[in-house]
Formats: C-alpha cells, sequence, structure tokens
C-alpha cells in the first residue's frame, strides 16, 4: 500500500498557520477526540477565486483506518487564507483507534484552508476526513468563502476511513488501547490518568532479548478454503496487513505438509530409481497453491520474510520400512539415507528449491532440513539419525550453500521429539562445523513443553531460539471439532508468553486457515486442529486464537527489546521508536486495571480477557 508522508518543515509549516488563522475561523467546532482529517470547504464556488487552490486534509491526519484526508486538489478558486484546522495539540482525552482524525488530536485542517469553487464549475474537496470525495462546484460571480477549520481545541474527529491506512496516516496510532473478551474481540477503548497502585509495572529500563517477529504457515489446503477472490484478499489483510496480524514471517513446506492437498515433492521419479542430477527437480506443483498464497501475502506486506522445511525429501531418498498405514506409501515415515551420493543429491535439492522460489521473488532466509527430523507419522515424514543430521548440515549442506553464493542459513530444527530430536538439536550445536552454518533454532512445542529450551540456550551462544511450530489444538483420535474456542485462545496466550519470557526471539503460528473440519492428510487418525481463521460457506471468521496473536504482533515491531514486567499476567516489548507495548491476561473483569508504562500510571476497564496498551512517552 501507498503511504504519503508529510516532511517535519511542511507539517511545521502547516501546524503554525493553522494555529495563527484558527482566530479567523467561522462557525468552529470542538471535540476532545482530535482534529478533522480535512479542511471544511466552501459550497459554492466564485469567479474572482484566488488562484492558488485549497489543499487537503493534512498528511499527518488518519490514523491506521483513516482515509486519504480530503480532496487535495478542492476547488481552483478560493481564499488563501481559508479556515484554519484543529490545534496541533488537540484535546487531552482521545480515543486512540478511532478512525479518521490524528491519533492525538490534532493538526486536523490543511494551513491553506478550504478552497472556493472558479469561475467554470470547479471541484470542491471532501469535509470528511474519510477516502476523497468530489463533488461539482457552481460558479459564481464573486470569489469563494473561507473554508471554516476547526477551533483551537481541536477540530472535529474525522468521520471517513477506509480499510488501509490513507495516505499520509500513521501504520498503528502511537498510543493505543484494545481489549479482548469472550464474544466482544477488539475493541477499542480509553484509559484515565491516575496515581493510585499499578496492577502491572512495566520496566522498560531492563530489557532482554530482541524480539525477531511474528509469523504463520503457509499450506495447499489453507488457500483452498479461500474459494473467491474476496475471501482471499480478506484473509490476507487480517494476517499480513497494518491493521490486522502484521505477521512478520511465513513458514513454506518444502513439498507437501501434513496440509498439503495430496503428498508430493519436487522430485519424484518412478519407483526404484534415482535422480541425484536434480534432472526432474521442478516446482510447477508449487505454483497451484502454495506460490499464489505466498505472493498475495507479499503484496499486502512487501517486507515479509521467509523460512522453509521439508516433510521429506524425495521419497527415493528413504530407505524402507515405511510407517504402516492406510494404505502404506512412502511419503510416510522411511529413515534419511547416509550415503554420499545421496546426502549431496538432497543438499542440491534444497539449494535448486532456494534458488526457484528466489526466481518467483520469494527469497528464503532459513532453511531447515526436516520437519520433526526423529518422528516418523501417518503424513509425509521421515526419520533421520542424529549423525546422519549433524553430518549432512556440516559436511554436504552448508558446504553447498557456500559453493552456490546463497545468502541462506540453516535452522538446527525443527525439533519436536524431547528425546530424539533433543539429541539431535544438542549435537549439531556441539560439532562446530554444523554449528558454523546455524543461523537459528526451531524448537517446537513438544520440546517448549519438555522444557528443553535450557539446555539448547547454553550450548547455543548467540543462536536465537525460535518456537517454529505453536501446540495444535485438538486430540488425535477424537470426533470433536476443532478447538476454535475461547479455551483454546487461553492456551495460546500461555503458551506466547511462556516463549517470551524463556528467552526465545519468533513465534510461529500454525495453519492460518482451515475450514471448520481442520482435518489434515493422516492417513490412520483423525486430528481436527485449530486455525487461526476458518473457511465456511464462503465467509471467514476470526478464531478467539487469531486475537491472541493480533494482541501482540499488530504491535510489536521486529527488533523491539523484550522489557521485564511485575505484577498481573503481562509480557511488555519496546520497540525500536520507543514506543512500549503491554499484552495482558487477566481471568477476572477489573473496571480500575492500572499499567504503570513509560513514567505514566494508565487506568482502563480490563475484561476477562486480554488488552493491548501501546505507549510513546
Amino acid at each position: 500500500m501507498n503511504t504519503t508522508r508529510l516532511s517535519f518543515t511542511t507539517l511545521g509549516t502547516s501546524i503554525g498557520l493553522a494555529l495563527l488563522l484558527g482566530a479567523c475561523s467561522q462557525n468552529a467546532s470542538t471535540s476532545p477526540q482530535g482534529g478533522s482529517g480535512g479542511a471544511s470547504v466552501s459550497e459554492t464556488g466564485g469567479s474572482g477565486g484566488n488562484a492558488i487552490a485549497g489543499s487537503g486534509g493534512n498528511a499527518a491526519g488518519g490514523n491506521t483506518a483513516g482515509g486519504s484526508g480530503g480532496n487535495a486538489a478542492g476547488g481552483s478558486g478560493g481564499n488563501a487564507a481559508g479556515g484554519s484546522g484543529g490545534n496541533a495539540a488537540g484535546g487531552t482525552t482521545w480515543n486512540p483507534v478511532s478512525t479518521g482524525g490524528n491519533a492525538k488530536g490534532g493538526s486536523g485542517g490543511t494551513a491553506s484552508g478550504g478552497s472556493g469553487g472558479n469561475a467554470s464549475d470547479g471541484a470542491v474537496g471532501s469535509t470528511t476526513g474519510g477516502s476523497t470525495v468530489i463533488t461539482t462546484g457552481k460558479g459564481g460571480a464573486s470569489g469563494g468563502a473561507l473554508g471554516t477549520g476547526g477551533g483551537q481545541t481541536g477540530g472535529v474527529q474525522g468521520t471517513g476511513g477506509t480499510t488501509n491506512p490513507g495516505s499520509g496516516g500513521a501504520t498503528t496510532a502511537a498510543n493505543t488501547l484494545v481489549t479482548s473478551a469472550s464474544g466482544s474481540y477488539w475493541k477499542s477503548g480509553t484509559w484515565t490518568e491516575v496515581t493510585s497502585t499499578a496492577t502491572v509495572t512495566v520496566d522498560d529500563t531492563k530489557a532482554s532479548q530482541t524480539w525477531e517477529g511474528f509469523g504463520g504457515a503457509f499450506n495447499e489446503k489453507g488457500w483452498s478454503y479461500l474459494t473467491t477472490k474476496a475471501m482471499q484478499d480478506q484473509a490476507i489483510q487480517l494476517l499480513f496487513g497494518t491493521d490486522g496480524c502484521n505477521f512478520a514471517w511465513g513458514r513454506i513446506p518444502i513439498g507437501a505438509s501434513d496440509y498439503g492437498m495430496d503428498r508430493y515433492t519436487d522430485d519424484e521419479v518412478a519407483s526404484g530409481s534415482t535422480d541425484t542430477s536434480m534432472a526432474s527437480f521442478s516446482i510447477t506443483r508449487d505454483k497451484d497453491k502454495l506460490i499464489p498464497y505466498i505472493k498475495a501475502a507479499q503484496a499486502v506486506k512487501s517486507d515479509i520474510r521467509f523460512w522453509a522445511s521439508p516433510w521429506t525429501p524425495p521419497t527415493w531418498m528413504k530407505a524402507t520400512p515405511y510407517l504402516s498405514g492406510n494404505p502404506t506409501n512412502a511419503f510416510d515415515g522411511g529413515t534419511m539415507k547416509s550415503d554420499d551420493a545421496t546426502l549431496k543429491a538432497y543438499a542440491q535439492y534444497l539449494i535448486k528449491w532456494v534458488q526457484a522460489f528466489q526466481e518467483q521473488g520469494i527469497k528464503v532466509e532459513v532453511v531447515s532440513p526436516q520437519n520433526e527430523p526423529n518422528y516418523q507419522q501417518n503424513y509425509p515424514s521421515c526419520h533421520w539419525e542424529t549423525a546422519t543430521f549433524v553430518k549432512f548440515v556440516g559436511t554436504y549442506f552448508g558446504p553447498a550453500i557456500t559453493s552456490a553464493n546463497l545468502d541462506l542459513k540453516i535452522m538446527d530444527g525443527t525439533l519436536s521429539n524431547p528425546t530424539g530430536d533433543s539429541d539431535i538439536g544438542q549435537q549439531v550445536l556441539k560439532d562446530a562445523t554444523a554449528k558454523s552454518y546455524i543461523g537459528a533454532i526451531g524448537v517446537q512445542w513438544g520440546m517448549s513443553d519438555a522444557n528443553q529450551v535450557s539446555t539448547l540456550k547454553g550450548l547455543a551462544g548467540n543462536i536465537p531460539i525460535w518456537l517454529s511450530e505453536t501446540k495444535c489444538g485438538g486430540s488425535t483420535g477424537s470426533s470433536a471439532p476443532a478447538p476454535n474456542d475461547f479455551s483454546y485462545a487461553n492456551d495460546t496466550w500461555g503458551y506466547i508468553k511462556g516463549a517470551v519470557q524463556n528467552g526465545l526471539t519468533a513465534y510461529n503460528a500454525w495453519n492460518m486457515v482451515l475450514d471448520k473440519g481442520g482435518q489434515g492428510i493422516d492417513n490412520t487418525r483423525k486430528w481436527n486442529q485449530n486455525a487461526l481463521l476458518v473457511a465456511d460457506s464462503g465467509s471467514l471468521t476470526q478464531t478467539p486464537a487469531y486475537y491472541v496473536y493480533r494482541h501482540f504482533s499488530q504491535f510489536v515491531d521486529p527488533g523491539a527489546k523484550v522489557v521485564a514486567t511485575s505484577g498481573g499476567d503481562a509480557v511488555a516489548f519496546k520497540n525500536a521508536d520507543g514506543s512500549i507495548v503491554a499484552v495482558m491476561h487477566s481471568t477476572s473483569a477489573n473496571s480500575s486495571y492500572v499499567v504503570a508504562i513509560g513514567g505514566k500510571k494508565l487506568q482502563f476497564s480490563m475484561p476477562v480477557g486480554w488488552a493491548t496498551v501501546k505507549y510513546k512517552p
């Protein structure tokens, strides 16, 4: 999306002239909620108008949902000293996430005021703060009337606003309060400064790890459930838009995951054959659903980053026996071969996949050699012996990356089985050669639940540890619906909070979109898993867990520092721009909940659920 930014010089001039002209304004309206997005203009034009066109709303006007702030062209006539906009200071109380208007009450109308019409029916700018509206002004015998602006105490709050930021609108308001409760999600709120005892105290002088971001996994099934362009657009905005989850990372499966449409890799050959030269390598299958899904996200979030993992290598690289199932097949289970020719070929397979996606405009920064390398399941999977995994990273894959001159790191992971995977993860880090190629350690919920992270941290040095896949909801073998409910949202809060407090630096959701059934391609068991968005009968529903992620990811920027909190149930971050984000959870309602943040004590009504306060001192 395009965002027009106003320089500090222009902004200062506009506000200064607005203050100077404020006393000349007629019919001034005031509101503590902030300045309007655009200047008022005369309904009737005139033939004697000044040649200078009145400008539209101040470029710093809209918030995330703000509109473009009035018609920038305005009428061609009008008096150059038209009505002034709102005072730059605005009111002292505001609704931080309301649409239209400056987030702090604000700069409101333009310094050059509203324009009049010209002698030939000039167009007149819209007076609202929303998207640009053009009406036709009537010609007149005299100059246009002065546009009326806001009074010195702040203009009327803008009424317009579109889903995306208007031109010049800020990405998010500098000061924000949002709450979520069962049946009442994502509600904007206001706070009051108090001196009473804080429920939660944020100490931004005590910082720990640097946060790298939140993300989710792209899967074929997810895209297949978005059956219309409107559903696709809505889902991508909810997941990657600045007024949605604003995810920083996307995980890409190399070949089929357990939520592919069916089983495949990008280099399959006839049974009994091999393809060490990669003659049969192709990403044609990926261009059907996976790549369009990814490109849709890139269109909304141009700086999205990617990492990838295979669920299985090409089947000819594995030794039998495969995992018994209905039916038994070469994709499910089996053991990775350890001979030189196979390991060289697998390194080239991963290199060619990264290069092929890069040719599609998709730059992958980190690749895991194997999803859950010590688990065999009745979906695409593969068992790796620890020695084979360590040798592959240090002797084959790492050097192949160097030879290909790729800007690519290897993930030590993804580690899930708290016994076998734990050993693989540790032995990679104990091998100096293999460790030198590692850019991240990926632990999944099984490892996190078993408290294996502390051991890995002791071996990692400066290598960051990511939560590579959150705990899937639901139970294997159960016919119960996918747990897209408030209870699982509470679980999700605990998983994210625990990861942050345990020193991890990134957190990845699993399925971003599923149908309400939530089943993958497991042959032998039912596992109705949850998702962030549920597609059903042509419509999308945000699940409670979606809002838990959004309470974090919309406001916490990659590069933020995790900072200390005390009291209550909370996690906090400090962004590079100095804004502080506190995400809080409560099991009881509290109408006088107080967070001490940035030198202030802010009181608001806390529901049974979550609240995010973003405050910039």
